[in-house]
């Protein structure tokens, strides 16, 4: 049985790091057994690299970021898709010639970092989360530009809140700098696709802006995504309602924002995913930025400097959020959290570790895991 909640204040948690009971690792060396190794709980935050590894000095490096939610009666723990970020890490190592993690691995890794750390999944009345993020990295030391011999996964998992608040922010679109180029890496969740945001999305916070939106790189004309989330634009004609996604090569695959999409057409609105021209933003009621950290957050106004524009949307008399925010956030968090039963298999239950496990050192038997 998984342990209750410890006493935090739950209703204050916030977005930062809290250290847990300790976090999950996998190894994987060319020149030993050309595989990943079985699951090992770690008590320290701390990771033992070598200073020439390349994922310090070369950006071989992805990450992922998923959630668990504790349901109503505060025993039942699910993390929510796991399957798809799975997916999209093996996709992100592919781009930057990291030995892929099987899904099922994955998976697995997840669930025992969240199983090991239980007692920090908040209560389901907080509304607060989980918040899991594996990194993947080469950990060898390399000195040449190539792929090194070892690699390794670290699963954390810790108490957040919503990283962007509960309220509606402005929105700025970034002029001076490209995310990404035509072709590079932008599909990927890589970290030097988000650590050169910084200086620009620090800025614009300064500047009264909570978010930042990138257009396309090769002709500044189409909506690529926000540079913390994906985007999404609703349009209304009477009682028609057209959620809208950007289909971007130049954006990662977000999985808020496929389910965001799935949960459209379940409520009856029609779901456009294609290119969105810059004109475009003009004509949207609603705009909403998507994502694992933030949910859904709505966005009250985007601005566009050099054309003087600022384009504004409905958010509710509270900046909460418009009318179909706030429906598609209240049925995702009703999935996620178990208040609306799962229909499309998207939550996976979380059990208890095996006794003993949690111990430093010990690898878990992976009973049926694939490990190629």
């Amino acid at each position: 049985m998984l342990p209750p909640p410890i006493a935090l204040d739950w209703n204050n948690i916030g977005f930062k790091v809290r250290d847990g009971n300790g976090h999950v690792e996998i190894h994987f060396s060319h020149s030993g057994e050309n595989k990943w190794s079985a699951p090992q709980f770690v008590a320290s935050p701390f990771l033992p690299v070598h200073g020439m590894a390349p994922g310090l000095n070369y950006g071989q490096q992805v990450y992922e970021g998923l959630k668990a939610f504790r349901h109503p009666s505060d025993e039942k723990i699910t993390i929510f898709r796991p399957d798809r970020n799975a997916k999209r890490m093996q996709y992100s190592a592919e781009v930057v010639s990291i030995p892929p993690v099987p899904e099922d691995l994955f998976i697995e890794c997840v669930r025992l970092a969240v199983g090991a750390n239980a007692e920090y999944v908040p209560p389901h009345s907080s509304g607060a989360a989980m918040y899991v993020r594996p990194v993947l990295f080469g950990s060898s030391a390399q000195l040449g530009l190539s792929p090194p011999d070892g690699y390794t996964l670290a699963v954390f998992a810790m108490p957040t809140g919503v990283y962007h608040g509960a309220t509606a922010v402005e929105a700025l679109i970034l002029e001076d700098f490209d995310r990404c180029a035509p072709h590079g890496t932008g599909a990927a969740k890589v970290g030097g696709n988000y650590a050169p945001v910084l200086r620009h999305s620090d800025r614009a916070r300064r500047e009264g802006f909570g978010i930042t939106l990138h257009l396309d790189s090769a002709s500044r004309s189409e909506v690529d995504e926000f540079s913390t989330s994906a985007f999404i634009g609703v349009k209304r004609d009477g009682d028609e309602v057209t959620v809208v996604q950007p289909d971007s090569q130049n954006a990662i695959d977000s999985v808020t924002a496929a389910s965001i999409l799935e949960i459209s057409r379940m409520l009856g609105y029609q779901v456009e995913k294609r290119r969105v021209a810059y004109e475009e933003l003009r004509g949207f009621d609603e705009v909403i930025a998507a994502g694992t950290a933030a949910a859904l957050v709505p966005v009250s106004s985007i601005t566009m400097r050099s054309r003087g524009d600022k384009f504004e949307y409905r958010c509710g008399t509270q900046k909460e959020g418009g009318e179909v925010c706030v429906k598609l956030l209240q049925t995702l968090r009703g999935i996620q959290s178990g208040t609306i039963e799962d229909t499309l298999g998207w939550n996976y239950e979380v059990q208890a570790p095996p006794k003993g496990w949690a111990q430093q050192g010990q690898e878990i038997e992976l009973s049926g895991v694939d490990v190629p």
